[in-house]
């Protein structure tokens, strides 16, 4: 009996993780709902919002990032600092190769294959909010999508460490550059408060956790039961987190529907091609896939609640910026999935190094 039943959870188990697709797509679509026929759940969620951080979207990332926090060793992040080579595959992707594809990609189909549905002036601002998602590559989601593909967590702490670093220092002069606007305020109270939901607290947590765990109750069932409690916690945390963020955004994505596809296709083709630059260059340089995989993955998403409150601080709530960095965050997951299923299903590319 007991036998049938785990069989049978297993296979749910199975069913679940097979169309995690299907399942993002459904809650994008009940939090636009939401946002548009019952305005008033994301009305009161937003008013529990500090620094332009929704602290109920932080409380389900950090649920989503904390059972991979547990998984990492700490005594190997040390030896994960000394593999250079994965570090210079994402920092330089990031910050040298990503700003400038967004732009010269945004700018060409904005300002220039859509230029009879865009008038110029939409199409600048439009062009802004790609430009803003290009400059702040992915903190807190890499862990999400690095764990999808086993990536190493340790190294993936690292890499989100030091991709945290250089965003405090290169973000404002890249817009100002790409953007020629001289004004730019980087709100860093949100950028800090974020360094600290989703990094700090889940990894004082797991960390805190696991040592209590392993010392009162051993390593075994540490891995073998604690763990295993939270099987789902993650992809659960994922989809509640899209409906919350989609129902904010419902009404101006249902009032748009047409410029959200053409603002779309600059930004999925920048995904995949960041993507496959920083994934490729990790496999000529012989690197293992759970470094590879996590490597491409902090450069083709985005850190989308930066991007959008920067928009909303230069160009207003209204603006075709702040839509275009909102059409960030709809494209996103999906096309981040994608990329998880590619990276997996290529894992044999690696078996050589």
């Amino acid at each position: 009996m007991n036998e049938d039943k785990e069989l049978k959870v297993s296979n749910e188990m199975g069913i679940f993780e097979r169309y995690l697709t299907v399942w993002v797509v459904l809650c994008i679509i009940i939090g636009v709902m939401i946002g548009k026929w019952i305005p008033i759940i994301p009305q009161t969620l937003s008013q529990f919002e500090y620094a332009k951080v929704s602290i109920p979207v932080a409380i389900l990332i950090w649920l989503m990032i904390y059972p991979m926090m547990l998984k990492i060793d700490f005594s190997s992040i040390v030896q994960a600092t000394k593999k250079s080579k994965g570090l210079t595959v994402t920092c330089v992707t990031n910050w040298l190769i990503k700003p400038f594809t967004m732009y010269l990609i945004a700018a060409f189909f904005l300002k220039v294959v859509f230029k009879a549905w865009i008038v110029p002036d939409l199409a600048d601002e439009y062009l802004a909010g790609a430009v803003l998602l290009g400059a702040a590559p992915c903190t807190a989601m890499v862990f999400v999508w690095s764990h999808l593909t086993k990536g190493d967590s340790a190294y993936t702490l690292v890499q989100v460490a030091v991709n945290d670093l250089i965003l405090l220092f290169a973000f404002t002069p890249l817009v100002a550059f790409l953007l020629g606007v001289s004004n730019v305020k980087v709100p860093y109270d949100t950028l800090s408060l974020s360094v600290v939901l989703f990094v700090i607290i889940p990894l004082v947590g797991g960390y805190l956790s696991r040592k209590y765990i392993i010392k009162h109750k051993g390593v075994e069932y540490f891995e073998n039961i604690f763990l295993k409690k939270f099987n789902n916690t993650t992809i659960v945390g994922l989809l509640l987190t899209l409906i919350i963020i989609f129902s904010f955004q419902g009404e101006i994505i249902l009032n748009n529907p047409f410029h959200i596809v053409l603002i779309a296709i600059p930004l999925i083709i920048q995904t995949f091609l960041i993507f496959f630059i920083a994934y490729f260059w990790a496999r000529a340089w012989k690197l293992k896939h759970n470094i590879a995989a996590p490597a491409g993955m902090i450069g083709a998403s985005n850190f989308f609640e930066l991007a959008v409150a920067v928009a909303i601080s230069l160009f207003g709530l209204k603006s075709g910026a702040a839509l275009a960095t909102v059409v960030g965050v709809l494209v996103e997951v999906p096309v981040m999935l994608t990329l998880v299923k590619i990276a997996n299903r290529t894992k044999h590319w690696f078996k050589d190094v």
